[in-house]
């Protein structure tokens, strides 16, 4: 692939447009955009863990979920490309019953917290919930592919179950909500 961004800045965007990977501009207030500025936001965030002390399994998930996500936005900008396959979901879902197998069967809400890994991990799956719902928001008025949505949905899913197997790994355990604590 040769040089794209030659120069970061074009003065194209002053007037409240942005340019779709077809070449179509759009207003960056669009429902695509907000859809690509919230996976950005996620993959961001998914950095973010990344550069925690994990083990070699998640690490190597999380960073393949990253290149996942580039893809998925690849899609979003460029109406009627399809990027996203069953095989990357499925992929996350094989380490969604892995990793949730070896965890103790959950009788109460637990809080985001514990380590600083886990606690990460749930901030990512609250960026994911509000992709997917802007993704969600998108295709009811364009048409949209189902393997973001999906793939969205799973890694949310795979992401809350992440927090926990780091909190267990390092030593945690939940951290239950206790109903009318402060009562």
């Amino acid at each position: 692939m040769g040089h794209r961004l030659s120069k970061i800045y074009t003065r194209t965007g002053d007037a409240g447009t942005t340019g779709l990977g077809d070449g179509n501009r759009v207003s960056k207030n669009s429902l695509r955009i907000h859809s690509l500025g919230e996976v950005d936001e996620l993959n961001a965030t998914v950095g973010l863990l990344l550069t925690e002390a994990l083990p070699d399994d998640v690490r190597a998930l999380l960073t393949d979920v990253q290149h996942d996500l580039f893809d998925l936005g690849g899609e979003v900008c460029i109406p009627g490309m399809s990027l996203i396959t069953d095989k990357q979901v499925d992929k996350l879902e094989a380490a969604l019953d892995a990793w949730n197998e070896d965890l103790a069967p959950l009788k109460d809400f637990i809080l985001p917290g514990g380590s600083k890994a886990a606690a990460q991990a749930h901030l990512c799956r609250t960026v994911c919930r509000r992709a997917e719902r802007m993704l969600v928001a998108l295709s009811q008025e364009e048409a949209v592919n189902d393997g973001p949505r999906q793939y969205l949905n799973r890694l949310s899913d795979l992401l809350f179950v992440l927090g926990r197997h780091l909190n267990r790994v390092d030593g945690h355990g939940d951290v239950l909500w206790q109903k009318g604590k402060n009562a």
